[in-house]
């Protein structure tokens, strides 16, 4: 029987928190599956990431109305996988926003990343059947933009490439508080299957240059006051780091992507292996890295196909 990986296996339904991460915004989180955040307007809701499916959407769209019964008038999706934006029809919003990058990968990944995704993530796309199609947004940005919900002004922001080639982060200026989505991780492991290993560190300390008081993540628990900021700035890149220096000395001596793996296990397993889905992500990881050391700049496009050939040669 083929093995396999560890998200397939993972069954049990997680404990969701609700936490105020600055007046009017709030941070989804639910013991390292993928985050939301919430942003209350003057007359408005703001959402980031609309989750995998319109089943996991409601469960943010319940937690909203426990504080405010404004209607969802926007929908920010930080990045193109499927776990973040399958979602997204649930909110009903008028506005779905993505960078412009991240639209092009939809177009050109999307469908893949979608079936690589419902294989590997089965408890998180429970109910997929009413996921309408591919998510693609109504407004499209480059660099920067700002919505405003009345009064509150929104920064929408590219800061560099990290966890993909399109990530967007979200700044609300008035309480400095950002939604980093995958940039950042809290005492979750990265995935780093589609990002880019020698920008994502400076794209970080982009990041810290703000001085937040607050961030919601991309996975793990709400960061509050600059201690935590910073701690979780700097997990996340020693995460980074550790996973690409061990993957690139082994492939630009010519070995074998097996080979990488095992140099990536001996760094980082004892400072990341109790880190929530750590495991499911490690072969992504090294094979994104083994890659990148040999200059290949646009990572290849998962497929379920691709996943369970790189499975097998990890696993002989």
């Amino acid at each position: 029987m083929a093995k396999q990986f560890a998200s397939q296996g993972d069954m049990t339904e997680k404990e969701i928190s609700f936490t105020e991460v600055g007046e009017g915004l709030y941070a989804f989180t639910a013991e390292g599956d993928p985050n939301s955040g919430v942003i209350i307007g003057d007359d408005s809701v703001m959402i980031i990431e609309a989750q995998a499916t319109p089943r996991l959407a409601n469960k943010v769209i319940e937690c909203v109305r426990s504080v405010t019964d404004k209607p969802i008038s926007h929908v920010v999706l930080t990045h193109y996988h499927a776990v973040r934006v399958l979602g997204a029809s649930a909110f009903g919003a008028q506005q779905i926003i993505m960078s412009e990058k991240a639209r092009a990968m939809v177009a050109e990944r999307g469908q893949e990343d979608w079936n690589s995704e419902f294989e590997r993530f089965p408890r998180l796309f429970e109910g997929h059947e009413s996921i309408p199609g591919l998510t693609y947004p109504t407004t499209t940005f480059n660099g920067r933009m700002s919505v405003y919900l009345g009064k509150r002004r929104v920064d929408i922001m590219q800061l560099g490439r990290a966890h993909t080639a399109g990530d967007a982060v979200i700044y609300v200026p008035d309480q400095n508080v950002m939604f980093t989505g995958d940039i950042v991780e809290y005492h979750s492991a990265c995935y780093c299957g589609d990002g880019h290993f020698h920008d994502w560190p400076d794209t970080l300390e982009r990041i810290r240059a703000f001085d937040l008081d607050a961030i919601a993540p991309g996975r793990g628990d709400a960061l509050i006051g600059r201690e935590m900021v910073n701690a979780a700035i700097d997990s996340t890149a020693d995460f980074v780091r550790s996973t690409y220096r061990p993957a690139a000395r082994v492939a630009l001596r010519g070995g074998t992507l097996k080979e990488a793996w095992d140099a990536v296990r001996a760094e980082c397993d004892p400072k990341f292996g109790d880190y929530a889905i750590y495991e499911h992500c490690l072969p992504f990881n090294v094979a994104r890295a083994y890659d990148e050391a040999l200059d290949i700049d646009t990572p290849r496009i998962w497929t379920a196909k691709r996943d369970k050939e790189m499975w097998e040669a990890l696993s002989d």
